[in-house]
C-alpha cells in the first residue's frame, strides 16, 4: 500500500470506530435512527462489533493486504445494507447519504489495495 492508501485507510478505520462507539454507548441520535430504520435494540452491538472487525481488519491488512480488501469489501457491503434499509422505509436521501457516502469510500478503498495506488 502507497501513503495515500495507508491514510484512507487509516482515515476510514478511525470513523468505523467512531460509528461503532455510537452504537455501543446508546448515544440517543444513533439509537434512534437504528429504531426508524427496524434494528432491534439486541442487534446493534452485532453491527457495532462488526464494524469494528472490519477496521481493525482494514488496519492489520496495511501489512497484509488481502486482509484490507475483504475488510473494506465487508464494510462496504455493510454501509450498502444501511443504505437499503434506509430506501426501503423510503427516508429521504439527506438521510442516507453519509451511509452511501461511506459505502462508496470503502469500496474505493477496496479497489486501491489490490491496483497498489
Amino acid at each position: 500500500m502507497n501513503t495515500m492508501t495507508t491514510i484512507m485507510a487509516v482515515v476510514l478505520s478511525v470513523i468505523a470506530i467512531v460509528s461503532a462507539t455510537g452504537k455501543l454507548r446508546k448515544m440517543p441520535p444513533v439509537m434512534e435512527s437504528m429504531a426508524h430504520v427496524g434494528v432491534k435494540p439486541n442487534q446493534i452491538p452485532v453491527l457495532a462489533y462488526l464494524e469494528i472487525a472490519g477496521a481493525v481488519g482494514i488496519l492489520i491488512g496495511i501489512a497484509y493486504p488481502m486482509l484490507a480488501f475483504i475488510s473494506a469489501g465487508a464494510l462496504m457491503l455493510y454501509f450498502v445494507g444501511a443504505v437499503i434499509a434506509h430506501i426501503r422505509i423510503k427516508d429521504k436521501f439527506k438521510d442516507f447519504a453519509p451511509a452511501l457516502f461511506l459505502a462508496v469510500l470503502f469500496g474505493y478503498l477496496a479497489y486501491l489495495v489490490p491496483t497498489g495506488f
